[in-house]
This record gives C-alpha cells, structure tokens and sequence, in this order.
C-alpha cells in the first residue's frame, strides 16, 4: 500500500474525485465566509463618543414574569438618552400591574396596551408597529421580554455600530446553559446560527437576523414601508426586515460579548420544534441565491463525509483519500470552531465536525416536522 494510489478509470477515482471536489466547495465556505468572522476584529463602544437618542422596543405577552425579572437590567443601561416601550400585546397574566410599578420608578419606561381581540393577527409586527409610532426617537434597538443584557454597555454598543451607510445591526442572543442533550442541541443551533448570520453579513450577503437582539433607524423603517412586503405571515419581524433593508443599506454586525442578551433555552422538543418552524416559515421567502448558498453547505458535507468513509474500503485509495479528508476536517474546525468561541460555546468547539455533521443531518428532518405540525404561533 503506498501513499499516492495507482489511478484507474473506475469507480474509486471518480469518487474520489466527487470528494475532494465536495472538500474544496466546504473550503470555499470556510474561508469565504467563517474566516471573516473567525478572525475578525471585536470593538467595544467608545464610551467617550456621541450617541444619539434611542427607544428600545419590546413586544411582549403574558411576560409578567420574564418582565418582573429583565425589565430592571434594561432600563439600567449606562446610556445618554434612551426610552423603553413595552407593547403589552393583550396580556392576561400581571404584565400591566408589573409595568405600571416599574413606570412609576422609571420615568424612561412607557407602556402602549393593546387590547385583547379575535381580529388581530398573530405574531410581533403589530406590537412592534405600534411600539414605533409611539417613540420619540429616530433609532430603535429591540430585544424580547425574556432577553437579558449581559452588562449595562448593550445599549452603547449596538449604538456604536449604526452610522450614516449602516442603518441596521445584527446582534447576537446566546442560551442559557444547562444539563441535558437537548441544550447542548439547541446551544449549537442557536450558535451556530449566530456565527452563520455574522459570517455571511461580513461577505456582504446577509441573510439573518434575530429580533432578540437588532438595531435600525426610523428612517430605514420608513424606507421599506416596515412590514408591508411580508405582513401576511407572521414571523419575519427581523430576518425579512433585513432582506428588505438591504435594498437601501449596508449592515453591520456587534460582535462584542458585552452587546449579547442571554435568554432561556428551549426546555422541550415541542418548544424547540415551533421556533424552528418560525425561522422556517420565513426563510421560505429568501431570494433563490441565498436559498442555494445555504444549502449547499449540508449537503456537500453530508456527501463529503459518504465519499471518504467509502473511499476507506479500498485501501489502493487508503492513505491519500485519509489525509486530505483529515487536512478539510482541521480547517474547519479550526476556524469554525473559532467562531463558535467567540460566541461563548467554547465547549461545543471541541467536538464541531460531530456537530457539523448531526446538525446537517437533523435539521431538514426537524424542518419537515416543523412544517407537517404546524407548530408556529405567538
């Protein structure tokens, strides 16, 4: 057995051909995506500079105790001039008595109610609509009832990246950890969606977005006449916005850990499952390009992985077929792995190519029972 197979016009050489063809297009999505943000430089607000007016938006609903318990952090931010609005969207729990106290010591914080009927569309778009045309001021940062800040500088520094050519921000929302392999599961998809989002606005094609954690202008709200092109459905609140906003603005990405707010991970498949088919019902309406960049990247490493386990059986193709599948495996998971740790998962990184390859396999799976069940309301 030598190092360099004898080649033969047969099935071996083709596959192994088809294999490092399927290498080279993952090498492609390392390198032209992940490594601007595996390697990309973090910078935190300057907390001498100038930062306009803001409103923080939350559209909440039966939150009472998500409100009783994050609200504080948010309207504790160390930050010039800002106003919170929490849309209490017909809440039946103790949300408005909750929100009339922390009104009462918070002058920053106003409450819009809306009140409850059968004719109001599900989802967020609404709330936040409203939330909008109730704020004094021209730039939103938004974020969720269970979301929290993790340092007082979150608002300074989704701040610190809009400008005159950048009027929206992508930021970044992590789960809390816990025990259990549905954490672990979520944690990764979560993450990994994350640095997915960051990577691909870096190339200059973004595609998502989380509405636990973005920034924009009123006048880029304005300009894609907010939610109009994509009201009919109810999610898209964020990751459609962006594909509207895109149109008339570059976007930027806060990378730094003080802009994250942590939130409570999923604690059931059921739950998992109909967030999920949320972002499955709105990456249904992404332009065709970046349905094909997205996909191609599974399915590749999928068939990547089936070539050189195959290509093991024969041992002519043993030794070479080895390396270059170990050499693409250390690539990625260096620099994969790299973004994973710049978004706290540091643990997961150690085991990225089993993740890479289950989270490939699984989640057209987890989309079809998404979309067979029906699981996605507000």
């Amino acid at each position: 057995m030598t190092y360099l197979p004898h080649i033969q016009n047969d099935f071996w050489a083709y596959l192994l051909f088809s294999a490092i063809i399927l290498g080279a297009i993952q090498l492609f999505y390392v390198f032209n995506f992940y490594a601007r943000f595996a390697y990309k430089k973090s910078k935190a607000a300057d907390k001498q500079g100038q930062f306009p007016p803001v409103s923080v938006i939350i559209a909440a609903r039966n939150e009472s105790d998500n409100l009783y318990e994050h609200l504080p952090t948010i309207l504790s931010q160390d930050y010039p001039n800002y106003e919170v609005i929490v849309v209490n969207n017909q809440s039946i729990d103790d949300s408005n008595w909750i929100l009339t106290a922390f009104a009462q010591q918070f002058p920053q914080l106003k409450v819009v109610e809306i009140s409850r009927s059968p004719h109001l569309k599900p989802g967020k778009k609404l709330p936040i609509t409203l939330g909008i045309k109730a704020a004094s001021h021209d730039f939103f940062v938004l974020t969720d009832a269970d979301c929290q800040p993790q340092s007082n500088q979150w608002l300074k520094n989704m701040m610190s990246s809009l400008s005159a050519d950048r009027q929206f921000t992508i930021g970044y929302s992590p789960f809390t950890k816990a025990k259990g392999f549905l954490n672990k599961l979520v944690r990764f998809d979560n993450a990994w969606m994350g640095a997915n989002a960051y990577a691909y606005a870096l190339a200059g094609r973004p595609f998502k977005a989380s509405g636990r954690n973005i920034a924009y202008s009123k006048q880029l709200f304005q300009k894609v006449n907010g939610f109009k092109s994509h009201y009919a459905i109810s999610p898209g609140d964020d990751d459609l916005l962006l594909q509207d906003a895109i149109q008339f603005t570059k976007v930027s990405i806060m990378d730094e850990p003080s802009s994250f707010v942590r939130s409570a991970a999923p604690t059931s498949w059921n739950n998992w499952f109909r967030q999920k088919a949320k972002y499955h019902i709105s990456s249904a309406r992404y332009p065709v390009i970046k349905k094909v960049l997205l996909g191609i990247y599974p399915l590749s490493l999928i068939l990547m992985w089936i070539s050189f386990v195959a290509l093991c059986v024969n041992l002519n193709y043993l030794p070479l077929s080895a390396s270059i599948f170990i050499g693409i495996i250390a690539i990625k998971w260096w620099l994969q792995g790299r973004c994973l740790n710049r978004l706290g998962e540091k643990k997961l990184m150690f085991f990225f190519p089993i993740w890479d390859l289950f989270y490939s396999i699984l989640m057209p799976i987890v989309y079809y029972i998404s979309e067979r069940q029906k699981y996605y309301r507000w």
